[in-house]
């Protein structure tokens, strides 16, 4: 089974079905429901996506969605080592290189998936776009 790496605006795009990028999130998410792929999300992206959606989605529904999701992604702490890894490091943005790292503390990690490519350069590991994701799982 293969493990990938979740990035905040995937989730986003599944719980607020962005078009037209919610049906890969949705494709992705299926295949973790069929145990196709097991996914990972940082405890940052978990808490930014619910500060991003509480504007747009009603509270009660926005944790249901977020209880739910903890069925089909296993959480990363972001820790001191992942802070101060991405501190010390050459990644331009900050919140992006807390993801690289807190992606790096999965063993045997295959895939980071965001749409962000450019800001995951260098990640230690293979990153892809939701649809080529798909694709290739």
């Amino acid at each position: 089974m293969k493990q990938v790496f979740v990035d905040t605006n995937i989730l986003i795009d599944l719980l607020a079905n962005r078009q037209p990028f919610g049906k890969f999130a949705i494709g992705l998410f299926g295949l973790a429901e069929k145990n196709k792929v097991k996914l990972y999300t940082s405890s940052h992206s978990f808490a930014t996506t619910h500060y991003l959606l509480k504007k747009y989605m009603e509270e009660t529904a926005l944790r249901k969605a977020l209880t739910d999701l903890l069925e089909l992604l296993t959480i990363v702490p972001v820790n001191f080592d992942v802070i101060k890894k991405s501190l010390l490091s050459n990644h331009k943005d900050f919140e992006d290189a807390i993801q690289i790292f807190a992606a790096n503390s999965v063993e045997n990690l295959d895939f980071i998936v965001t749409r962000n490519l450019k800001d995951f350069k260098n990640a230690g590991v293979t990153v892809l776009p939701p649809d080529e994701l798909l694709n290739y799982l």
